[in-house]
């Protein structure tokens, strides 16, 4: 028998809107033959549809939620009070201007420094996953009914799967050696890329995700998702944050082998 979601809070009910508005601007330019692509001066990409989608994003929480502070990757923060949403308006805007669908809009609300709601919706995918403290993760496919998501039970590294996103990432962190060292102790490495990777964790198809050079808009709405789904998310020292820089997602049952296995190659 199929499980239902529970009742959203009015919260969540406001993200997954807040996702709608989104998919309604960033899917018509996905592909776009006119789409406009330009260098930040932190030499990462940001098109038309980045700059429509958080502008679009903002103004509706502007409007509803006044109260609230903002911080989006490209129009930067506004702190107010203790609730923030935290969006990326299209993360992996590099495979959105190739044309590659591992694409999507990330909204958390942060509430006291913790990450509460969690939406990543990825139209050219036809997919969604959110989640809320203390109800549980969620996924949906275009046509489908939402179903909850399981973490999986695998317990030892050798059985497990880990997708670590990128070499150049973990080489410009110092952390090349314990890669080849995580790599060589787990059963199999990809890198899936951007949220991909963390919402099949959550499906419980993955096992581990790890990577750096990260920003809190990355971040903050794949935190509740994961935990939710029963995973377990840090940054690679183990601590409970999206905001020192990178981050350790795993099924919980080998958050520590990981951490010790990394540990012991940096010390090698």
């Amino acid at each position: 028998m199929a499980q239902d979601p529970p009742v959203p809070s009015a919260d969540l009910e406001f993200a997954l809107a807040l996702a709608d508005l989104a998919d309604g601007v960033s899917l018509p330019r996905f592909r776009a033959a006119d789409l406009t692509v330009e260098t930040k001066p932190d030499r990462t990409f940001v098109t038309d549809a980045d700059r429509a989608v958080e502008a679009a994003i903002r103004e509706r929480i502007a409007a509803e939620r006044p109260r609230d502070g903002f911080f989006g990757e490209e129009s930067g923060r506004e702190d107010r009070g203790s609730r923030r949403w935290i969006v990326d308006p299209i993360d992996g805007t590099s495979n959105f201007l190739r044309g590659v669908p591992n694409w999507a809009t990330l909204i958390a609300l942060e509430v006291d420094g913790v990450p509460t709601v969690g939406v990543v919706s990825a139209p050219a995918f036809g997919a969604r996953w959110w989640a809320e403290l203390g109800g549980g993760a969620w996924g949906r496919r275009e046509g489908e009914e939402a179903r909850p998501l399981r973490v999986s039970g695998v317990q030892r590294l050798e059985d497990a799967s880990l997708s670590f996103q990128s070499i150049e990432q973990w080489d410009l962190a110092g952390y090349l050696q314990p890669l080849i060292a995580l790599s060589r102790a787990v059963w199999r490495d990809r890198a899936y890329g951007d949220m991909w990777s963390y919402m099949l964790l959550a499906e419980g198809l993955v096992d581990i995700v790890a990577e750096f050079d990260v920003k809190p808009y990355d971040l903050a709405a794949l935190v509740p998702i994961v935990r939710e789904a029963g995973g377990r998310f840090t940054d690679i020292d183990g601590a409970e944050s999206a905001w020192n820089g990178s981050s350790l997602a795993t099924n919980g049952a080998l958050h520590e082998a990981v951490r010790e296995t990394i540990a012991a190659a940096r010390e090698a």
